[in-house]
């Protein structure tokens, strides 16, 4: 008979589970609300998948060639939060955290196993949540501006709203969750979350 592989966090009756922070915030909201509570829990998963791991565990890459590691996942996300809302909508001119133009994978090539670089990468990656936090909670509406002129967010170049940007950034996410998941289970088997 086949073993079952059940995430650890999910509840037998289905009812959500307490010591999941995001099974608690907002329903039933209106836009506004309801993207920025799926941004808040995708970013929650993140931390949930890391949670734990030292930097070894952190900076582990997954199969060859890839260097696809959570601290690399960290830092790249990092990168994308402060491209998306400090650069593109709030029109900061801000150098790149990671990446620069002769190396374009600079966010998963410098995941090296140093405590100093993980912490370094959390402090930088919740700075850039926290900025977009408040930069969504400032904005009057979701329908302001920002421009992408270079098509770095697939708005096909120029204006990109802050609903698209909020959008793109929670498909993000979602996009590396399932990474994340994989990296996480590879390193000590754990999953759910």
């Amino acid at each position: 008979m086949a073993t079952s592989r059940r995430a650890d966090m999910f509840t037998a009756d289905g009812k959500p589970s307490d010591d999941d922070p995001r099974e608690h915030g907002p329903t039933l909201g209106d836009e506004r609300t309801t993207l920025v509570e799926a941004l808040r829990s995708a970013r929650l998963t993140l931390e949930m998948k890391c949670e734990g791991l030292d930097a070894e565990a952190m900076a582990r890459r997954s199969v060859e060639p890839s260097t696809m590691s959570l601290l690399g996942m960290v830092r790249h996300l990092a990168e994308v939060e402060r491209a998306t809302f400090r650069k593109t909508m709030a029109a900061q001119d801000v150098p790149r955290l990671y990446v620069s133009d002769t190396n374009r994978d600079g966010d998963f090539d410098g995941a090296v196993a140093d405590p100093q670089v993980v912490a370094e990468a959390w402090d930088a990656w919740r700075a850039e949540v926290d900025f977009a936090t408040r930069f969504v909670a400032d904005a009057p509406n979701l329908d302001g501006t920002g421009d992408d002129p270079l098509n770095q967010h697939g708005t096909g170049g120029g204006a990109m709203s802050l609903r698209e940007a909020m959008v793109g950034m929670v498909w993000e996410y979602g996009r590396h969750m399932g990474h994340v998941d994989l990296l996480r289970e590879q390193i000590d088997g754990r999953i759910g979350q």
